[in-house]
Formats: C-alpha cells, sequence, structure tokens
C-alpha cells in the first residue's frame, strides 16, 4: 500500500476496487479531491510534438501555447480508442486518461512511436492527481503554486508540480506521490476531503466526454463535442482516422451528439448503457454519470438528435425514468447538424 493512499485513508477515504474515492462520512461537495480514477502517461523527447501531431485529433502546437487541452487518438476508422487531457510539460507532454484505459491506450500508441525519438513512459504510481473545485479553488491552487494560470487550460509548472486549470473554475494538480503526501495537510486546512462521484458531477455539468472500456470505439470525436473543448483541429493535417473525422465536419451531418441529461433513479448510469425514448430501444449511449446534491443522476449521453428534441428519453428501460435535457456550457455550431451537398 502506497503512502499516499494511507495519508487519504486516515483523512476517512476509502478507496474502492475501481479506484474511485468514496469517504466513511455524509460529507458531500468536497473541494480537494483525489484522482485516483485517473492516471497520466508521459510522452518525451525531440519528436514528441511532431509524434502526437500525426497521432491525435487536437492541434499539438496551439496545446502547447494554450498549456492543455483535450485530444483523442482514433482507430482507422475515425472511432476514439482514447480520451485525454494533453498537458504541457518541459520535455514534451502529459495524456491525463482514465485509468480503466490506462493500458490500451500505451499499447496502441507505442505501436506508432517507434520510429520516433520520443518514448511512452507509464507513470504508474509515482505521479498522482488532486482536483481543486468550489468558492476557494484559487486558493487552494495557490498552496501549490506560486502562479496560477492565467486562462482556462492554462498550465503552471513549478519544480515536479504540474496546475491545469480546467472548465469550471477548477484545477487539476498532477505531483509526484511524496510530494502529495507532504502537500495534502495544507490544502485540507482550506479545504474539504471529497469523493471522486464530487469530482465526476464537475466534469458533467462542464459537459467534458471521458472514454471508460464499455466505451472505447464507440464515438466519433463530434459526437461527444470534443471539437468544443479544442479537442479535434480541421486545419493541423493527419493524423490517425483524420479523414473520416474531417469528412464528417465538412460534407457529413452530425446525428448523434452529446447531451446532458438529468434524471431520479436509483442507481447511477455506467458508461455504456443504454438511453432510450418513448419510440426506440437504442437511442442513446451513456458516456459519463453521477450523483447530484439533491439524489438524482447527471450525465452526459451522446443520443440520436431527432429523439433527444422530439422524443422522451429514459434511462434503464423503455418505461424506466424520464431523463430531461438540460443546457449545455457551452453552443455547438448549427452547421453541424445540417445535411451538406456531397457533390
Amino acid at each position: 500500500m502506497s503512502n499516499w493512499i494511507e495519508s487519504l485513508q486516515a483523512q476517512g477515504a476509502v478507496i474502492n476496487a475501481d479506484n474511485t474515492v468514496s469517504l466513511n462520512t455524509d460529507a458531500s461537495g468536497g473541494t480537494v479531491i483525489p484522482l485516483l480514477h485517473q492516471r497520466v502517461l508521459t510522452v518525451t523527447g525531440p519528436d514528441s510534438e511532431k509524434f502526437l501531431q500525426g497521432q491525435l485529433s487536437c492541434d499539438l502546437a496551439q496545446t502547447r501555447a494554450s498549456g492543455s487541452s483535450m485530444g483523442s487518438h482514433c482507430n482507422i476508422k475515425g472511432h476514439m480508442i482514447s480520451l485525454f487531457r494533453v498537458i504541457t510539460i518541459a520535455d514534451g507532454f502529459m495524456l491525463r486518461l482514465h485509468n480503466d484505459i490506462h493500458d490500451i491506450a500505451a499499447q496502441t500508441l507505442g505501436k506508432y512511436i517507434v520510429f520516433s525519438k520520443a518514448e511512452i513512459t507509464k507513470s504508474e504510481d509515482a505521479v498522482v492527481g488532486i482536483g481543486l473545485q468550489g468558492e476557494n479553488a484559487a486558493e487552494l491552487a495557490k498552496i501549490a503554486v506560486s502562479e496560477l494560470p492565467a486562462e482556462t487550460n492554462g498550465v503552471s509548472l513549478q519544480g515536479d508540480r504540474t496546475l491545469v486549470s480546467v472548465p469550471g473554475g477548477r484545477y487539476e494538480l498532477w505531483l509526484p506521490q511524496e510530494d502529495a503526501v507532504a502537500l495534502l495537510p495544507d490544502l485540507l486546512a482550506v479545504g474539504q476531503l471529497g469523493d471522486s462521484n464530487d469530482w465526476l458531477l464537475s466534469e458533467v455539468r462542464a459537459a467534458i466526454p471521458d472514454l471508460r472500456t464499455a466505451t472505447i470505439e464507440a464515438f466519433i470525436p463530434q459526437m461527444t463535442n470534443l471539437q468544443a473543448h479544442d479537442g479535434v483541429s480541421f486545419t493541423k493535417g493527419c493524423y490517425t482516422g483524420q479523414e473520416i473525422v474531417t469528412r464528417l465536419q465538412h460534407r457529413g451531418q452530425l446525428k448523434r451528439p452529446m447531451y446532458r441529461l438529468k434524471a431520479t433513479c436509483e442507481t447511477v448510469p455506467q458508461a455504456g448503457d443504454t438511453v432510450f425514448s418513448d419510440s426506440k430501444e437504442n437511442a442513446g449511449q451513456v458516456v459519463i454519470a453521477a450523483r447530484n446534491e439533491a439524489g438524482e443522476c447527471e450525465l452526459l449521453a451522446v443520443v440520436i438528435k431527432e429523439q433527444a428534441d422530439n422524443d422522451t428519453l429514459h434511462l434503464q428501460s423503455q418505461d424506466g425514468p424520464v431523463a430531461s435535457v438540460e443546457a449545455l456550457p457551452y453552443e455547438l455550431d448549427p452547421k453541424m447538424f445540417e445535411a451538406k451537398n456531397r457533390l
């Protein structure tokens, strides 16, 4: 057992088999959240940017300029194998992703890196993440680094600490395990320990997609609104799956975008679960979900637009809990949903 896990358990954290964190109290709305459900890969070396530019859907030059962005690695048919937050570091890039797909992401990227002057490294447990959110998120972040990123997606590097500003006025802090152990008491002097659901709920409300084993190769990037997070470039040139992704943007019609939904349900939906409508047994698929303060389920789901706009959606079964469509925190280009002239 690592010192980091022991430190969290001493504060009342319960570490579940799936690497999520729950608390042995009824507290909710935590502001200091261990990101045990997430891990990082690092891609370093002289060719790290060139290599990733030819593999990921985002523009690495833009990512380096802003500090971070979302990005995906697709198969040749344009379906996402893995989904990352790509974070600029001193000697390359850090790829933050869900623990569920960590190994397959490293394996698939590794197939293409052999002829590049770059290498992929698994962090294992050496680097851990802490999510900082709530009204005092900036105050908490300043405990970790002296200078905060100026804008959302910005990155501040201080020694071995990497702080990323993410949508929703939140921060991700990535740092060596022993450093995290030492820093935790200072953070908890200002903030309250939270669990994985607290962070996941914030991700749902920011409408930031993620992949799990159940949804690998299920979605083309635009189906998860990834372009709204600068996770897809339509001008940077070739990358794996680029032809399909670009064709959908310029000559196709997006019929299945990602929606925010809310429902009253006993169990939280899992990634890959079916979304139903009154008239269709398979109207969509759950991306991620969490429980809110009122006990309701909030989720992101890729749903057939016609069904979401004109029918009643349900979870669990065709006569299961009704799911309402909630507003997204960003706007999607309406031209994506128009039929285009393919001549």
